[in-house]
């Protein structure tokens, strides 16, 4: 163990190390203890799960707040999850036992009582959620520079989930906002398991200060990992419960603590269904569990308890236990179909692996069986983007860039409606100034703002008073005085599932009276449904039922992915970690590939239709096909008959068709100056945050050009 650092260390942390029979120090504990006593400025630690990146903030800060006490709340931990402050808040409480500091959560639902414990004696520690710092902000405004006027230290954890949100952005606007209410600059530390851009990061780290943010580079432990891929076709009429797919799933979690990834809350739901009905079958115990953002807090919490500590438990789970909630020691993990990252795969990886052991996941795979494939329906792409996302990491460690909006327009009608409820009354200079110098909406020009507040206006979200100055209208205090205005994502009706035990959780659209639903894990028969209340009343059943909610959509899968499926179908490569299955179904793709010489010629012509892949990414996948819609389809006489995001496009025309004329076509089109929001301006522009409906069209054309769209698409020649 380094002495000087450990000598730096409070005195009951130095007990605390002796007692957990410590020998030495991590590497990011050792990487944030030289910043945080050494230097000044802002601190971005990243570093695998489990490293200890939370005890490698904690013990420099709280050694520091030793020495120089601060006279209000000392800590301000910012998380992407209520789950995860409940974690952490148990975390800290043991490693604070010998101290007086205090650890306070506060979210949703926390008890008004223990809010106002904080509020009149501010001290120590506060974990909250974004939503939950802009409600402070809103309601407690003449309040702040009591409660953070002498606050230290910001810390941003799972920094990750931030950085290309307009979530994240919502943080730094707070952070900024909260520091001209104090008057003060606290340094920030910003925790993760995944960074792709480490530039991007610190800038985003930094935003609104002028303090540098030292980012250390943390050795790399080494750690072995075990990596299986495995590819089932599924027949559509064998009931899951004699289904390979599901049969080979629960050879894998029989008797072990495993956590199953998939990529949305149907699919979870449908493989647990499937496997508590082949446990039961079988005349085995019901260790399974679902965890989602629509089954409720106490399943949620059945779940994270079980997996925490029973010595056997599965739980199927989205994005909601990606992150870094305490989970115990898991066997393995497991990922259903391909994930949409390099990033999410990493971060799901270190799930697993703690404590010395080798990191274990396997990917299992399915495509659909049928009599009518196409041509493009004969690639297994799920699988394929598995070896992809796996071989970018492990032959060139490369993570997704990070790209925040550029036009956060929802975010900016929710800021200005929030400043302006904090102080009340602004003229339309003073309002423009406050809002506009907030760092995340430096492309956002006065001229715009300018005309989106004279629009505020006209909706009545915005007052003018007789002295000119600006108040909220009727429309904007309904608005600031409903709790989900503190949120900048959507929150969608939905209706909520009670059984005889309680809430189970939400649904879209209930399924009609008598019908079958699975919601945690679990099968129940609707036997009410109120819609005034939207409320359903549910009872347990046996059997499957129907999945009673839709996605969310999928997320952008980057352009250098297909360019890695490309290349894999094209090299004779081996990868050991392929079962026979996957490494049967590769072998066919990649004969299919050279057959038709795909690397040369991605426009192949069978059955009457042309199969075009492009090999792009999502937003340029995107922005061809809205090329061809907009100004092809007639030129060349091109119909699209389908389009795959972001695999290929089955396409239909009289005419003979080739990649290199659709090149220059497009190549054309560019050299007049074609931009971006010239093909925005044709096309009739969804509403895609949550306050869009309060944005100009044209507005919202540039923020769709922006992030959802990107020229060139390639380079002739």
């Amino acid at each position: 163990m380094t002495q000087a650092i450990f000598n730096q260390l409070a005195p009951y942390l130095q007990d605390y190390i002796y007692r957990q029979e410590w020998t030495e120090f991590r590497p990011v504990q050792l990487a944030a203890c030289e910043v945080l006593f050494e230097k000044s400025g802002h601190l971005l630690l990243a570093s695998a799960t489990a490293s200890g990146k939370t005890e490698a903030a904690f013990l420099p800060i709280l050694s520091l707040l030793h020495n120089t006490p601060s006279s209000t709340i000392s800590v301000l931990y910012i998380s992407p999850l209520k789950a995860l402050i409940n974690d952490q808040y148990t975390r800290l409480n043991d490693l604070l036992k010998e101290s007086k500091t205090q650890v306070f959560a506060w979210h949703g639902d926390i008890s008004s009582h223990r809010k106002r414990q904080l509020l009149d004696h501010p001290q120590g520690i506060l974990q909250i959620t974004p939503e939950s710092l802009e409600s402070l902000l809103i309601n407690h405004t003449k309040n702040l520079s009591r409660l953070f006027g002498d606050l230290r230290f910001i810390i941003i954890d799972e920094i990750h989930t931030f950085l290309e949100s307009q979530r994240g952005l919502q943080v730094l606007c707070q952070l900024v906002r909260l520091s001209r209410h104090t008057g003060i600059t606290p340094r920030r530390i910003g925790l993760s398991a995944t960074l792709g851009d480490y530039e991007v990061a610190k800038a985003w780290l930094t935003g609104g200060t002028t303090l540098e943010t030292h980012a250390p580079t943390i050795p790399d432990t080494g750690r072995q990992v075990r990596l299986a891929v495995e590819q089932f076709t599924i027949d559509p009429d064998i009931p899951p419960t004699e289904n390979p797919y599901y049969r080979h799933i629960f050879e894998l979690t029989i008797n072990s603590k495993s956590l199953i990834f998939a990529n949305s809350r149907t699919d979870t739901e449908a493989v647990i269904n499937s496997l508590r009905q082949i446990a039961k079958n079988e005349g085995l115990p019901d260790i399974y569990y679902t965890h989602h953002g629509s089954i409720s807090g106490d399943f949620r919490q059945d779940a994270e308890l079980a997996m925490r500590n029973d010595p056997v438990a599965v739980t199927a789970a989205t994005l909601t236990l990606e992150l870094g909630i305490d989970i115990g020691e898991l066997e393995r993990v497991i990922q259903l179909n391909a994930p949409f990252s390099v990033s999410s795969f990493l971060q799901r990886l270190g799930r697993t692996g703690r404590r010395g052991m080798p990191a274990d996941m396997r990917f299992i795979c399915q495509e659909k069986e049928t009599e009518s494939n196409t041509f493009a329906e004969q690639f297994p792409w799920q699988l394929l983007q598995c070896i992809a996302i796996i071989q970018l990491y492990l032959e060139d460690r490369w993570l997704e860039p990070l790209e925040p909006p550029k036009y956060p327009y929802s975010l900016l009608y929710q800021q200005t409606l929030s400043v302006l409820a904090t102080h009340q009354e602004l003229s339309p200079a003073a309002l423009a100034e406050e809002v506009l110098s907030l760092p995340v909406f430096a492309a956002i020009s006065l001229e715009d703002y300018r005309h989106l507040l004279r629009y505020w206006l006209q909706l009545d979200h915005l007052q003018e008073t007789e002295q000119g100055n600006l108040i909220l209208g009727i429309q904007g205090e309904k608005q600031v005085n409903n709790y989900q205005f503190y949120a900048v994502f959507e929150s969608p009706v939905e209706y909520l599932v009670h059984g005889e035990a309680g809430k189970i959780g939400s649904i879209f659209n209930p399924p009609s009276l008598g019908a079958k639903l699975s919601l945690a894990g679990q099968t129940w028969q609707v036997l009410d449904i109120d819609k005034t209340r939207k409320m359903v009343l549910v009872k347990p059943v046996e059997g499957v039922g129907s999945m009673a909610w839709r996605g969310r959509g999928k997320l952008s899968i980057h352009q250098r992915i297909l360019e890695k499926i490309r290349d894999i179908l094209a090299s004779d490569s081996h990868y050991p970690y392929l079962l026979e299955n996957a490494a049967r179904r590769l072998q066919e793709s990649r004969l299919l590939f050279r057959r038709f010489q795909l690397a040369e010629n991605p426009v192949i012509f069978e059955e009457g239709v042309y199969y075009l892949f492009p090999w792009l990414g999502s937003k340029r996948f995107n922005t061809l096909e809205k090329l061809i819609y907009i100004f092809l389809a007639n030129k060349l006489d091109i119909k699209v008959r389908r389009s795959v995001r972001p695999y290929y496009f089955v396409l239909q025309s009289p005419n003979f068709l080739t990649w290199e004329s659709i090149q220059q076509e497009i190549a054309d089109l560019l050299a007049t100056g074609l931009s971006s929001e010239d093909i925005a301006s044709f096309l009739e522009i969804p509403q895609r945050d949550k306050y869009d409906e309060y944005i100009p069209n044209y507005l919202l054309r540039k923020a769709y050009a922006g992030d959802e769209l990107e020229l060139p698409l390639f380079t002739l020649g």
